[in-house]
């Protein structure tokens, strides 16, 4: 168990000297950085160098009996000169660099008269745990030994004075890691108190050796680790905060990175899941995929859905955040939706060609949406959107590429998207089959299909429509547009035999122009 305090308290001194360096390298110019990380390394070679297994070490393999001693305190007087340094950068003010340069030289001349009084003295004994007091009375050596108790002593004052008075001027965290500090740092000052104690004891003819061998190094353990929370407290609060919010975020995100599953899975969007991440690693990956996914998307993107779904929202009552959010809901599901119907399309058979001039740009039903794709927190309410509210797509009373029987959605239905879907033949629109954005290519009919739904000459003379009619008192749902009607009716296939006078509209399309199935231009 010897020297266990003074290895456990270098160990917690590193570990926070571990946790600083990163932001060191990162900002290698800056003092205050290079202030904090000198007082944390320096402190913890002051506890690995007086441990006795070290000393013992030390005092082998220099050959030289008690080196170990002025090399320890040589590095009690570097850790306070870097306390020093350290309050001048918190203080800051005009004269930095010179009171800085000040406390410098003066810790310098501590270790130059440390090692002149060593060098002088005499101290053939080797000590490992009592060498104060063993020589507390020998030329040069004492001195040496008080020099360096003061100049820590000095330090660990003015450090401890500090950081209590600049505590009541502040709160939160700084204020934790300052009175963690203040109090660590006196009981640093417990340490050199002690041994001053038990060098004057020494002088008075006392022997109070024990106070320099439990106590002091007591109290130093337990100032070591004080001061090393106190200095991280204030640089970590920061960090742990913002894991926690990166915690939060990442599971908010996940029923928009669920909706998106199939669009990354299919098209290998998403990177591998990193393994032994922070949280805030996991949540740039889940942001990576969910950007992948949506630049896939981009061009499917319906604007006139965007802008029915977000002025309801606005309507109903909701705040520019939450309509916004709903907004890009809708879209979003009806992007998934069309590149899910497509992708089974693909599958179930080759592409249709659509006529030159009536396939719609970048294949969005309704006009590609202008508006800018949401940012990190526009993307945690669209998840909470798609995670409370499952028909999101659906406010504004339309779902984006719905059939509505007998009505035909205003903009959702394009020359081209109607030939892509397949347009059913003449006398097979009707009332509910209108098709539209993303409709199911497995509609368009068959040859099979269409032979058996031929219809006779006497329904057919029932569903002739009148002049008035033909001359443009149809309705949508009841008559292709003359665009898709151009060279597409050609399924009906009626044997020209079969057409009668009586089943010609206003007799624009003679009896001898119906052959192998198609229409001329303009004949509906």
């Amino acid at each position: 168990m010897t020297g266990l305090i003074n290895y456990v308290s270098c160990g917690a001194l590193w570990l926070g000297l571990a946790v600083k360096t990163p932001d060191l390298i990162r900002h290698r110019h800056d003092p205050y950085l290079r202030a904090i990380c000198a007082v944390l390394g320096l402190a913890g070679v002051c506890f690995l160098l007086g441990a006795a297994p070290t000393v013992g070490a030390v005092n082998r393999l220099s050959g030289v009996p008690n080196l170990a001693a002025p090399l320890t305190y040589a590095s009690i007087t570097a850790y306070s000169a870097a306390s020093q340094v350290l309050i001048v950068h918190w203080r800051g003010g005009p004269r930095v660099r010179r009171v800085v340069r000040r406390w410098v030289v003066a810790y310098a001349v501590v270790l130059v008269g440390i090692a002149v009084m060593f060098a002088l003295g005499s101290a053939p004994v080797e000590r490992r745990t009592d060498l104060d007091t063993y020589y507390a009375t020998t030329p040069f050596i004492a001195e040496m030994i008080v020099l360096y108790l003061l100049g820590h002593l000095t330090a660990v004052t003015v450090t401890t004075v500090s950081s209590l008075r600049w505590a009541r001027e502040v709160s939160g965290r700084l204020r934790a890691g300052l009175v963690l500090l203040g109090t660590g740092s006196l009981c640093n000052a417990g340490y050199s108190v002690t041994k001053l104690v038990a060098v004057v004891a020494r002088w008075c003819g006392r022997d109070w050796s024990r106070l320099g061998t439990t106590v002091s190094p007591a109290a130093a353990g337990l100032g070591a680790l004080l001061t090393s929370v106190g200095i991280l407290v204030p640089l970590a609060g920061p960090r742990l905060t913002q894991w926690r919010r990166s915690r939060r975020a990442y599971a908010r995100l996940e029923p928009l990175e669920r909706e998106l599953d199939g669009v990354l899975t299919r098209h290998a969007l998403r990177l591998p899941r990193p393994r032994w991440a922070s949280p805030t690693t996991r949540l740039m990956w889940r942001q990576t995929s969910i950007h992948n996914a949506l630049g896939y998307l981009d061009a499917t993107f319906d604007h006139a859905l965007y802008e029915r779904v977000h002025a309801a929202a606005l309507d109903a009552g909701g705040d520019k955040e939450e309509a916004e959010a709903a907004a890009w809901a809708a879209v979003i599901r009806a992007a998934v939706a069309r590149a899910a119907a497509e992708g089974r399309d693909d599958r179930a058979r080759p592409p249709l060609r659509a006529p030159d001039g009536l396939a719609p740009p970048g294949g969005a039903g309704t006009g590609r949406l202008t508006v800018p794709v949401p940012g990190a927190a526009v993307l945690v309410r669209v998840a909470d959107a798609l995670g409370t509210t499952p028909g999101a797509a659906h406010r504004g009373g339309t779902t984006a590429g719905a059939v509505l029987t007998g009505e035909v959605l205003t903009g959702e239905v394009l020359a081209g998207d109607a030939v892509a879907a397949g347009v059913p033949a003449a006398g097979e629109v009707t009332a509910g089959r209108v098709p539209t954005a993303g409709a199911a290519v497995s509609e368009i009919p068959t040859p099979e299909t269409m032979a058996a739904e031929i219809p006779t000459p006497e329904a057919m003379a029932g569903e002739i429509p009148t002049p008035e009619a033909a001359a443009g008192g149809v309705r949508t749902a009841e008559i292709p547009t003359p665009e898709i009607a151009v060279g597409e009716v050609t399924a009906a296939r009626i044997p020209a035999a079969q057409v009668t006078a009586a089943e010609i509209p206003l007799g624009e399309m003679p009896a001898g122009d119906v052959r192998g199935g198609t229409s001329p231009t303009g004949a509906l």
